[in-house]
């Protein structure tokens, strides 16, 4: 088994295996493991038709095989990897459907631990996209007071409007990140990142414009055959109804043909878990660890 880095020129490659899961977690989204991929130091290895990636941050950990093939075997040479190396050997991004094989095919060898702050949100586009019924009241309040303050429109990012999207982001950099907070400048890299090399990853990414210029934009992609991500958004507290409405309208023009959106987990974050709680998930797809006892 052989570890190697994740490269752009890997997409199509790890496109493959994780199109075959049909998963709606984010973690299994190239997009995701290739921008976060220096934070978390990961690397693949393709093995008996099924690829684990590999993650050397802080503690050494790896995903349960992906493919469609039996993941026996790559859990096996996963086993003599981990004891030729020494290491524990840990599965990262565990969900539900993991913790049921590993307890069938496994029975009390792996102890499984959910980490409610790696939940995935997932809600029904249809109600995000429409705001309808007392319980988006607010929301579509917010939406209304900005299309009413403001000469607005909703764009796709290109190579013409990029440049106004990174200088709201290095604006929104300036407001919101302390240079202490090491975390949110990874997450403005990431954000970057996505926006400068949408088209290589396959990202969608649109922007809202208000009275000429940009308040907010989005970037996500489908993960699934029903399952819209959307793995970064940034508008600006101080615009009312930014954030209100760059979700709205994102999913209107990107993600009408997904039943569901994921928007990602709320990393323990107050401010951001009564967010994303208000807008009603239709439920949360948990993760977390196992750690296999021998």
């Amino acid at each position: 088994m052989e570890f190697k880095p994740v490269r752009a020129e890997d997409k199509q490659l790890i496109d493959s295996y994780l199109r075959q899961t049909e998963s709606r977690s984010c973690d299994l989204a190239f997009a995701s493991i290739y921008l976060w991929r220096k934070d978390y130091q990961m690397e693949f290895a393709v093995c008996d038709d099924m690829i684990i990636f590999k993650s050397n941050e802080e503690r050494v950990s790896f995903s349960f095989p992906i493919g469609a093939a039996d993941p026996r075997k790559p859990m096996e040479q996963l086993k003599e990897y981990c004891k030729e190396n020494q290491i524990p050997m840990i599965l990262h991004s565990v969900t539900r459907d993991i913790e049921e094989y590993l307890n069938q095919n496994y029975p009390g060898e792996f102890e499984v631990e959910f980490d409610r702050d790696l939940s995935d949100y997932i809600y029904e586009t249809q109600a995000l996209a429409e705001l309808r019924g007392r319980k988006y009241h607010g929301k579509k309040n917010h939406v209304n007071k900005f299309k009413k303050s403001y000469d607005w429109s909703y764009e796709e990012v290109t190579d013409e409007n990029l440049g106004e999207c990174l200088e709201m982001l290095r604006n929104w950099k300036r407001d919101n990140c302390s240079p202490e907070d090491l975390e949110k400048h990874a997450e403005i890299c990431v954000a970057e990142h996505a926006l400068t090399e949408r088209e290589i990853l396959g990202l969608k990414a649109g922007l809202i414009r208000a009275d000429g210029r940009v308040v907010a934009f989005s970037v996500g992609e489908k993960i699934a055959s029903d399952t819209f991500c959307v793995h970064i958004e940034k508008a600006y507290a101080d615009v009312p109804g930014a954030y209100s409405i760059i979700n709205q309208e994102f999913l209107i023009h990107e993600a009408e043909d997904c039943k569901y959106v994921n928007r990602e987990d709320d990393v323990g974050d107050e401010g951001l878990r009564k967010a994303k709680l208000s807008y009603h998930p239709a439920f949360l797809l948990e993760k977390g660890i196992a750690l296999y006892k021998s």
